[in-house]
Formats: structure tokens, sequence, C-alpha cells
């Protein structure tokens, strides 16, 4: 009986210690750890747009058959510890944080939150209706910059698991069920499925009770949907979201790019792309040309991955690994026809704002770059930037742990690090040529939240490429130079490989 039972322990503890796991050991008061969870809005079934969201809501947000969510906060308060779950495309994350003298009481009382989730009636009721809100009302009246990421992705992604917004769309969510999230964590949420990231002060016994767990979810395989890649635009095409007296003009554009950060020219395509427009940073070329130069915004940058809530945050986030991704250009709101006439009675004869000059502008240095490429000067400086500034990816051991999760997503053990030995080893040459192979203008779909006002003057100008002079006040314009001036000709006419310019209604997007 003795044997049995020694044999039984063995089989028991290889199969806990089995469980995939990123260990972050270190001196610190706290004790991090991350469940990454392979099951993102791709996983969402067709009609229900918004499920997995809802469910990683409700484990976060709804308590456990012991406690309420309301007593679990009063319990947590003191121990200066909490949780939180992220959606994303492809991954739902489940975070959470504690000083590691509660370590043990926290964990006491998280583990019957992953384990034996309420999913009460009435916290499914209040999650759902906020995803519907903020769905519907919230993203397309408390940013244009957002919002017109999102109304991009959904034209970018059409016909993928990609398309619709994690969080939902409008139809998906009302049709949602109580118990339609209750099956989706038994189905989706599985010890097969899930990958644990611990950082900070712990014990072993302290991990080893974690993997318990874990490994007490539903043995079950989800059946993961491939992801197909989007499909490159016929042309420049254009979706104007048009909003009452709006006094800029967010533009967000892309084209589908199909290489990611376990690819060879990810690092020669990572200077690229900070040269053109480093997230946030004013020494980029977009941000030179069309703020410092010519004071039309606050920010343009490009991106070759998803950045998530760019308005926010100066660094980019973890949790949010994609297998499709796509090259794009934010151009943060310039002005519009109704904002410049309010404000500059020598502009009062204008139809429409700065809208179709700044795509041009960013179209014709993206073209410069594609073919003419990075001076050495212009190569090292970058490189030298970007070899320093990914090291605060990592500042804080949340941070660090995040990304070595990602790094697992692509297959690789540690991106940062990966990353910065590629960096040190690039060519001009080789940069250059990823240049020259990924950059374009001629297929791109654009999406730009304007000012109603100007919409149709703005579509008609746009689709038979109208010359779009830079509209300046008198004020702005006597402190420019030649220099400034001599670019506007040549950019003003660009040509723009224009196919199709539609409007659309707010009220039309998000809703299957």
């Amino acid at each position: 009986m003795k044997k049995l039972y020694y044999i039984f322990l063995l089989i028991f503890s290889t199969n806990v210690l089995a469980q995939e796991v990123i260990e972050l050991p270190m001196e610190s008061t706290k004790v991090v750890v991350k469940l990454g969870f392979r099951n993102g809005s791709i996983t969402d079934p067709v009609g229900k747009e918004g499920l997995t969201y809802l469910t990683a809501s409700l484990l976060s947000e709804s308590g456990s058959d012991t406690y309420t969510k309301s007593q679990i906060d009063n319990m947590l308060y003191p121990m200066a510890a909490g949780y939180q779950a992220f959606t994303d495309k492809e991954m739902t994350t489940i975070t959470f944080e504690v000083h590691k003298d509660f370590a043990n009481e926290f964990y006491e009382i998280f583990r019957d939150v992953l384990l034996h989730p309420s999913f009460s009636q009435e916290d499914f009721e209040r999650i759902k209706s906020n995803a519907l809100v903020n769905i519907t009302e919230v993203i397309k009246a408390s940013s244009d910059e957002e919002f017109s990421k999102m109304a991009l992705e959904n034209q970018l992604f059409a016909g993928t698991r990609y398309a619709h917004m994690k969080i939902g769309t409008a139809h998906g969510i009302e049709a949602i069920t109580r118990d339609d999230v209750v099956n989706h964590y038994k189905t989706y949420f599985t010890r097969n499925n899930v990958i644990i990231g611990i950082a900070g002060s712990y014990s072993k016994e302290f991990l080893n009770k974690i993997k318990t767990d874990i490994n007490s979810l539903p043995d079950t395989h989800p059946d993961i949907p491939e992801v197909n890649a989007p499909a490159m635009p016929d042309g420049v095409q254009i979706q104007l979201v048009p909003k009452p007296d709006n006094l800029g003009t967010a533009i967000y554009t892309g084209y589908p790019l199909p290489i990611n950060r376990a690819s060879k020219e990810w690092a020669a395509m990572a200077v690229v792309n900070s040269y053109l427009g480093e997230h946030r940073k004013s020494y980029s070329r977009l941000y030179q040309l069309i703020r410092e130069a010519r004071s039309m915004n606050y920010g343009d940058y490009t991106y070759i991955e998803w950045y998530q809530s760019g308005g926010s945050h100066q660094l980019p986030m973890t949790g949010f690994p994609r297998s499709q991704n796509y090259f794009a250009i934010w151009i943060r709101p310039v002005q519009t026809a109704y904002s410049l006439k309010s404000q500059y009675k020598e502009l009062s004869n204008i139809k429409t704002g700065h809208a179709q000059f700044a795509l041009r502008m960013a179209f014709y240095e993206i073209n410069r770059v594609k073919s003419e490429g990075l001076t050495k000067d212009e190569f090292e400086l970058t490189r030298q930037f970007l070899r320093s500034y990914t090291k605060l990816y990592i500042q804080t051991p949340d941070r660090q742990l995040g990304f070595l999760m990602d790094s697992k997503f692509y297959g690789l053990k540690d991106y940062i690090s990966e990353l910065d030995q590629a960096l040190s080893k690039l060519t001009l040459e080789e940069v250059n040529a990823a240049a020259a192979k990924y950059l374009q203008t001629e297929n791109m779909y654009v999406t730009m939240i304007t000012d109603a006002g100007e919409a149709e003057a703005l579509k008609n100008s746009l689709l038979t490429n109208k010359v779009s002079p830079m509209s300046y006040s008198n004020v702005v314009r006597e402190s420019l130079s030649e220099e400034v001036f001599d670019l506007d000709k040549k950019v003003e006419g660009l040509h723009l490989n224009v196919k199709k310019v539609i409007i659309t209604p707010p009220e039309d997007l998000f809703i299957d």
C-alpha cells in the first residue's frame, strides 16, 4: 500500500512539475504572478463576439464561491495586493501582485477566484452592460485616436478572426448569456492552455501550490481557431467617420506586414520604424515634419506591431502578442476646417482641414525612406537609441516577466536580449534592404475620424487627388523657413493611389 502511495505521488509530482513555468527569482518585496492563457478574442464564437473578454472580466471582477468581489477588495486592501485580467486577440493574461509577506494569505483568496469563480448573475449583467456601453458609446466619444485604431482594424482584418474588437460587437455582447460564460471558462481556461510566470521573492512551496492548482483546471485541449493572414488592400482605401463639430481629424492607416518578433528582418524593421516614427519620440522623422516644423498636431508615429493604449503609455505593454502584424501610421488629430475657421479669419474660405496634406506628408516621407534608405549616421544613431531604449521596457519585475512570457509566444527565449544581440550585428545595408522590401504606400487602409461638416468635401478631394495646399495661420506662416514652403509644394500635389473613399456614420461601426 505504501509503495502504491509513493508511485502515485511520483506520478502526480511529475505531472505538476511538467506545467510550463517561467521563473524570475529576485530580491524584491513583491511577488508577481502571470497566468497566460492562449485564448483571446479569436476564440469568440461567431455571433457572440466578446465572450472571451466577458469571461476574463468576470473572473477578475465577480469574486468566488466563498467571497463576493466587495469582500475580496476589503480583504486585499491592507495587503496592497490586487489582480486583473487583460484580453487581446490571441492571449488572455491574469496578473496578480502582492507583498511577499502576504503571498500565502492572498493566494488562498485568489485561488478560489480562479478555480471556483462565482460568475454571479448580478455581476454578469453589470459587466455585460458596461461592455455594451463601451462599444456603442464610450469608444466612439472619449478618444477619436483610439476610435480610429479600432475602426482601422475592423477594415484591415475583415473576414478574419481579428476583425472584431476584443471587447466584442454590440450584437455579440447582447447575445451572450451567463451560461455561455461558464461554458467558455470550462472549455478554454484549461490546464493545457496556460503558461505560468512568476517573479520576485517567492518560495518553491508557493510556486508548487500554484502549479498544483493550475493542474486542477480541466484537462482538455481547447480548439484554437487558425488565424488567417489579412488580405492586402487594392489601392488606398479610405473610411471617413464623421462626427458633428469635430475640431480634429484622427488618422490611422495600415497594411499587412508578414513578419513578427521571431523574423530575421525584425531588428532591421525596428530601426526603420524607430527612425520614421518611434512612439512619442520627438527625434523621429514624421514628428519633425508634421508637428515640429509645421505645428500641425501633437504626435506622428509608425508601428510594426500592435501598440496597446498608445495614448496613455510611453512604453509598450505586455500580454498582447500577435501572430498577425501590420505596418501602421498614427497621425494624432490634425485640425479640421471647422477648427481652423473658428480661430483664424484669414482661413475662413477653406473647405477641408489638414488631413489630406498630413496624409500626403507621411506618405511622401515613407516613399523617400523606401527609395533612399537611411544614411550611415541616421542608422547608427537610431540603432544606438534602440539598444538603450528597449532596456527601459523591463524596468520592473512585472515588465520583465511579461516580456519573457510574450517571448514564448513567438518561440523565443528572451526577446529583449535577443533583439539587442540582433541590433548589435545589424548593418546599414540590411536596414535599407528591409525598408525597400516592406515599406509602401500604394496599398493602404486609412481611417479618418473627422468633422461631419467637411466629410463630403474631403471625400471628393481624396477621390480626385485634388491639390491640398497647407493652410497656415498668419502667425505660423511668419515663423516658417523657405525650406518648409518648398517641401510643402512638393507634397501638396503628391499622387495618392486612392481607389475608394466611403463615409461611415459612427453608429454603424462595431455592431456585428
